[in-house]
């Protein structure tokens, strides 16, 4: 079938190879066979020839006409073209240079089809004309159709969908084996971000285009993108594979796809929002087997850890991590519990969601259709008996007060809250309305973390800092002259970035005698903040410079960081 009816029609209008009243005989004619296909009509009426008709749309597109009949194509040609995306999309390779193939099919017009295939195979793709005769019998010779055996076979070469299973069935009731291409692209866009390690994948919409980025080690990065004619199968199939409602376009939606990649399960959580060129999917990726389970590898230096330590050691008490999302909080809370976590202890957690199952430890997930929120849950865990309480988050006064009295009542209790420092948390709860008192007398420490660029190992250099860097952190030419900076030039490794993997940088607030009089007497967090620098409190730039005189990262990296925790 020509994909672009009403131009193929114009040009044989046009070029007198069929008269209009033929043209529309030929239409009424398709009509009552429930087709929409008129060239086809004309095709059988004998009305159009169609040789002719193929060379006068070559013609019209640039493309050359060939017979496969005298081609004998190598085995080298053919394998560049998988099995069923040669049957699927009924082309045939014709030749291949190494970075360009060229294929054979019968209708110039479908240049999606083309587009789609330069997105598959991630080369250039160009196209000659042939016969559809020819080629279905140039398919049969060269690509036969798969036995059961050779399917498994193929199965195992696929283009690592065999590295990708889903876990929930991969083909729901009432989907089609024609959807197959559009699930082999959604999971080429979810592997290919595992293999550059990224943390998210953005699917957003444009206006002329379908936009994908990776969110690698904090920055996004754009990739190719499929063609845009496919954004809504793309939309549809994400959709099903985290068990939305495809129907419902209007409102937000949350949900989950479980995969297993080689041998490592991930999860991915989905969010879906209308746009007005359609819905943006952004998907987190949680490697469960990536998560840094030791404190040590999180960073920390050694007087950090140390105090770290000490902590979470505590009898009893609230410790609260902060910071904004996506800087680590639950990484570090997922070490911590590790580590503490014995036979001796009994530990619960309530989590929304919960990223990682954690041996040995009860885990409880939020679940607000039944009324199980983070209060609720917390209140039920009480009566369970723990020594040890992870809240994921305090949200609510309701959930704050719940967490003060189970620290007041014995318990350790660890939980996050969205602060830009460490100090910041005692003002945020007394914001929800816990009394100052109750801060003071329930909390341990707060510590502030965020996530800094490590140097790529392959490609570092010594740099000299620049007058801003120096001006900005305020470091002397002195100091400057007694360390040595590196930074990466940029290398395939890290994606010409300079930057490969991320380390923690810490700001531990330890709530001391003096300081809690000070929370007591309801002081700003301003005040709480210099007075604790006063008594050597490192700020989250002080830690980050620290680690970029080490050689772990760049001034560049600190100053964009931590540029607003300073401001």
């Amino acid at each position: 079938m020509i994909k672009d009816q009403e131009f193929a029609l114009k040009l044989l209008r046009e070029n007198g190879m069929a008269e209009p009243a033929q043209i529309e005989a030929a239409r009424n004619a398709a009509i009552d066979a429930g087709s929409s296909d008129v060239v086809a009509e004309l095709l059988n009426q004998k009305i159009v020839d169609s040789n002719e008709l193929l060379s006068m749309l070559a013609q019209q597109y640039g493309m050359e006409v060939i017979s496969l009949d005298d081609y004998d194509i190598p085995e080298e040609v053919i394998g560049a073209l998988r099995n069923d995306y040669a049957r699927y999309y009924q082309v045939i390779p014709v030749s291949n240079d190494g970075s360009w193939l060229t294929v054979a099919m019968d209708d110039p017009t479908d240049m999606e089809k083309l587009d789609t295939l330069r997105y598959l195979l991630g080369s250039d793709v160009d196209a000659v004309i042939a016969p559809a005769d020819q080629i279905s019998k140039a398919l049969e010779k060269y690509y036969p159709e798969e036995t059961e055996a050779t399917g498994s076979s193929e199965k195992e070469v696929d283009i690592d969908a065999a590295e990708m299973i889903i876990e929930e069935n991969e083909v729901r009731p009432g989907e089609e084996d024609d959807d197959a291409p559009i699930i082999r692209l959604v999971s080429k866009i979810i592997i290919d971000a595992y293999k550059m390690r990224a943390s998210d994948i953005h699917l957003e919409p444009m206006e002329k285009r379908y936009r994908v980025r990776y969110r690698i080690d904090g920055a996004l990065r754009e990739v190719d993108g499929p063609p845009k004619y496919l954004q809504s199968n793309f939309t549809s199939r994400m959709k099903i594979m985290a068990h939305l409602d495809i129907t419902e376009k209007r409102i937000p939606q949350d949900g989950r796809i479980q995969l297993s990649v080689g041998d490592k399960d991930i999860d991915l959580r989905v969010s879906s929002i209308p746009t007005i060129f359609g819905e943006s999917i952004v998907m987190r990726i949680l490697d469960k087997s990536s998560i840094q389970l030791d404190i040590p590898r999180l960073g920390f230096y050694a007087d950090d850890l140390e105090l770290v330590t000490k902590i979470i050691n505590y009898p009893d008490g609230i410790f609260l991590v902060t910071g904004p999302t996506g800087s680590g909080k639950t990484t570090s809370l997922y070490a911590f519990l590790n580590t503490i976590n014995t036979t001796a202890r009994k530990l619960i957690t309530v989590e929304d969601p919960i990223e990682y199952q954690l041996p040995g430890i009860n885990q409880v997930q939020v679940d607000r259709h039944v009324d199980m929120t983070f209060a609720a849950a917390l209140r039920s865990m009480l009566r369970q008996a723990p020594n040890i309480i992870m809240v994921g988050e305090i949200r609510d006064l309701e959930t704050a007060e719940i967490a003060i009295n189970a620290a007041l009542t014995g318990h350790l209790v660890f939980s996050t809250l969205h602060t830009n420092d460490a100090p910041g948390a005692v003002a945020r709860l007394v914001d929800m309305g816990v009394k100052p008192f109750l801060v003071a007398t329930a909390l341990r420490a707060a510590m502030a973390q965020r996530l800094l660029r490590r140097v790529c190992k392959e490609c570092a250099e010594p740099y000299n800092p620049s007058a801003a860097e120096k001006r900005i952190l305020g470091l002397t030419d002195e100091y400057i002259a007694n360390h040595k900076f590196i930074k990466g030039k940029g290398c395939r490794h890290c994606g010409y970035t300079g930057y490969k993997g991320r380390v923690g940088i810490y700001e531990i607030f330890l709530i001391t005698e003096d300081i809690a009089r000070l929370i007591f007497a309801n002081e700003t967090s301003g005040t709480l903040r210099s007075f604790a620098r006063r008594n050597g409190m490192r700020s989250l730039r002080d830690d980050a410079i620290r680690k970029a005189e080490a050689g772990i990262s760049t001034l560049e990296e600190v100053i964009f960081v931590t540029m607003r925790d300073e401001n």
